[in-house]
């Protein structure tokens, strides 16, 4: 599948359905927040997600109980290479630095952090 840069709209609908997992246009539409977007503005983008196969469906009578396609990890995972790739020469330790110099991280998330590169430095000794 081939993961395009969803507008900010997109991925709130993307959002809503992670979370909720499958629901009809009145379930996504009631996770927003006030002021709500026009139903027909999420149905006309709830649309064209599926022609993108972003988003699928099953037929309840005349109503459409939506579930997500697209799942969350791979789209994060496609968009942090992007960023890596043209903003960091596709260089993760300078993405790294840049994050933690960047970050107002507490004491314990960085030694999370930590935790966690020794992990996979661990595995893959």
């Amino acid at each position: 599948m081939d993961i395009k840069q969803l507008n900010n709209t997109e991925l709130e609908i993307m959002k809503y359905l992670w979370k909720i997992e499958r629901g009809y246009l009145k379930d996504i539409v009631e996770e927003f927040p006030e002021p709500k977007p026009a139903y027909t503005t999420i149905s006309t983008l709830v649309s064209r997600m599926v022609n993108k196969k972003y988003i699928g469906f099953e037929k309840n009578g005349r109503d459409k109980n939506y579930y997500p396609i697209l799942k969350r990890n791979d789209y994060f995972k496609k968009h942090f290479k992007d960023i890596v790739s043209n903003f960091f020469n596709n260089s993760s330790s300078q993405f790294a630095s840049f994050f933690t110099k960047n970050s107002d991280l507490t004491l314990e998330e960085l030694k999370e952090l930590e935790k966690i590169l020794q992990d996979k430095i661990s595995k893959k000794e």
